[in-house]
């Protein structure tokens, strides 16, 4: 775990003005500004978050888990933010330490489908897809009459150009709610012939 930074208001004060002057970058005058409010605990889990991603991108992975970690202490139902910890975790090298991380948030929502299926997109989203498999499928088992699952995991396998298990999911999910038209639309370029129900004027949408 990396220890908390030591930041000094006024040096990251001086610090912004002197940068305004020499044409610093927009990442750093944007990460001094954060940091600012870090140091005068005025920040949000979302600032925390946005310091997490800009030095995950910066390879600095220490800082990187430290503020990650921070932004999940504001606000633990914060799906984006427990991916982001596992794959910076990950990223660093540490996979035995992202898998622990990822089971500990798995394990938080496991008593919610819909919990499950944020922390699965979110998984999805930075390409972890074991994790986000493992979301859906748990997703699935808690409440496998949603149309709204049932179609997440059929674009999960979509975009993963597995279209057998796509049209299963997504056929599973037409019969559960057959106003979704982008789903009949889905459905319809994967070759599987659907019966829309005539327009109501109300776009139905997925449970």
């Amino acid at each position: 775990m990396a220890l908390r930074p030591q930041v000094v208001g006024f040096a990251l004060l001086v610090g912004v003005l002197s940068w305004s002057l020499l044409g610093c970058s927009e990442t750093e005058r944007r990460k001094t500004e954060l940091l600012i409010k870090v140091d005068t605990k005025a920040e949000t889990a979302e600032d925390n978050f946005s310091l997490g991603q800009i030095y995950e991108n910066q390879g600095k992975w220490g800082l990187s888990i430290y503020y990650y970690d921070l932004s999940l202490r504001f606000d633990p139902s914060q799906r984006d933010m427990q991916a982001g910890t596992v794959k910076s975790i990950k990223d660093s090298g540490d996979a035995a330490g992202a898998k622990e991380a990822a089971d500990r948030a798995i394990g938080q929502v496991s008593q919610s489908a819909a919990q499950s299926l944020g922390l699965a997109m979110a998984f999805q989203k930075l390409s972890l897809d074991d994790y986000a498999l493992t979301c859906y499928t748990q997703a699935l088992t808690l409440a496998p009459n949603s149309s709204r699952t049932n179609m997440k995991m059929g674009y999960y396998y979509l975009s993963k150009n597995d279209k057998q298990r796509a049209k299963e999911y997504l056929a599973r999910s037409f019969q559960i709610n057959p106003g979704q038209w982008d789903v009949a639309d889905e459905l319809g370029r994967l070759g599987v012939p659907v019966r829309i129900p005539p327009k109501t004027g109300i776009e139905n949408k997925a449970k």
